[in-house]
């Protein structure tokens, strides 16, 4: 099946291979954020007029759409954010910061993020508890096994990517989940990487907060979700205070905040990017994400089976059923690669993609990235090995 109509950038003569940074847009998405400015461009929650209830209407539409998504409760659980880093640091700066007692144990794993491991640090040196990493196998994969170890009576919270940017390993979430819970323990799982690939179910999992970005799964950049358990969800202060948010104040300082989700939802939102969001989702599901998750581990499949035969090339995550493939060309360093790369129009993320902490385990600092989604093709991996196959890529990319 070929996507080349309903998005713009694949009739350009690029190969897009950073899916993982962020996704192309389809037509659906671009022109619902058009028509928002074209035709209703008014602000939610505070018109007595039409096209201020259309907009009211469309916001709501649109979290319904995202809790069925996930299969959250209710409606309620779904807080609109700017991406994954406001929700994560909404969760850990306004959660955890007043959860969280000295000598408490956060544990994560050096392979996270630095949109989850940064605030994390920041709570535990405010609160003065610790934070742990478990271990990670050979392979640089989590195993429930090393979560057990890991977990002790301080044991106060565990945060984690389902899916990690870099290696691509998958998280056994649920089962984290079950055993964090018999153990009083909170999990904070970052779905970046996950939410736009395979199905995530909050409820089947037990997830206590979930955070994830739209931009990453079609919709507009300046667009995220945290998901939270009402129960946790209700007792998270607002980090931003303002318009929109608030019953009601008055000149003694006498101030009530509304009910999910609007308490956490100050001021102007990006109103555009939520109701394109809106598409992207009626997109994804159009396709079915179990078809998605197919297509990608077949592709991947394709470009590792391809890549292998290549000379010189390292490949740090061949055996993980997704989208991403993180290598090095060996002897040539991985800006040099990618320079080269994009004088072919192929399109790589190199650097330490913002998990910096797994050098220390992963042994190099730099690495390129290859991710995939569904609208890439077998085509546009055979021109990638193409220019791969090349032993002048150092001096070709000057």
């Amino acid at each position: 099946m070929s996507f080349k109509e309903d998005f713009p950038m694949l009739k350009s003569d690029i190969i897009y291979f950073d899916n993982c940074a962020t996704t192309l847009k389809p037509n659906s998405v671009i022109d619902e954020i058009s028509n928002y400015y074209k035709n209703y461009s008014a602000n939610a929650h505070r018109g007595d007029y039409d096209i201020s209830r259309v907009v009211d209407e469309k916001l709501l539409e649109v979290r319904e759409k995202v809790g069925r998504f996930i299969n959250s409760k209710s409606a309620d659980e779904i807080v609109f954010t700017s991406g994954t880093t406001e929700s994560l640091n909404l969760v850990i700066k306004g959660f955890f910061e007043d959860y969280l007692k000295a000598n408490d144990e956060i544990l994560t794993t050096k392979a996270e993020h630095a949109s989850l491991i940064l605030p994390l640090f920041e709570i535990a040196k405010k609160t003065n508890a610790k934070v742990k990493y478990i271990d990670l196998k050979d392979d640089l994969t989590l195993t429930m096994e090393n979560v057990v170890k890991s977990v002790n009576k301080n044991t106060k919270v565990i945060a984690l990517s389902h899916i990690t940017n870099v290696i691509g390993d998958v998280r056994p979430i649920k089962e984290i989940c079950k055993y964090a819970h018999e153990h009083g323990i909170i999990v904070l799982i970052d779905g970046a990487q996950s939410v736009p690939h395979e199905k995530v179910d909050v409820n089947d999992m037990d997830i206590d907060f979930l955070t994830f970005s739209a931009h990453k799964m079609l919709g507009p950049t300046g667009v995220g979700v945290l998901y939270g358990k009402e129960k946790y969800l209700s007792k998270v202060k607002p980090l931003i205070l303002g318009g929109g948010m608030n019953a009601f104040f008055d000149s003694l300082m006498n101030v009530e905040y509304k009910d999910l989700p609007e308490k956490l939802e100050a001021g102007t939102q990006n109103l555009s990017g939520i109701l394109g969001f809106g598409k992207a989702l009626d997109y994804i599901n159009e396709i079915g994400i179990d078809n998605i998750h197919k297509k990608e581990v077949e592709l991947k499949k394709y470009m590792v089976d391809k890549m292998s035969k290549l000379k010189n090339i390292i490949i740090y995550n061949k055996d993980i059923e997704n989208g991403i493939i993180t290598f090095n060309v060996d002897g040539v360093f991985a800006q040099d690669v990618a320079a080269y790369l994009n004088k072919k129009k192929i399109c790589v993320r190199v650097g330490n993609h913002c998990a910096k902490i797994l050098s220390e385990v992963l042994g190099v600092k730099n690495t390129c990235r290859a991710s995939l989604y569904f609208y890439n093709t077998k085509e546009e991996i055979d021109k990638f090995i193409e220019a791969l196959d090349n032993d002048n890529i150092l001096y070709e990319s000057l």
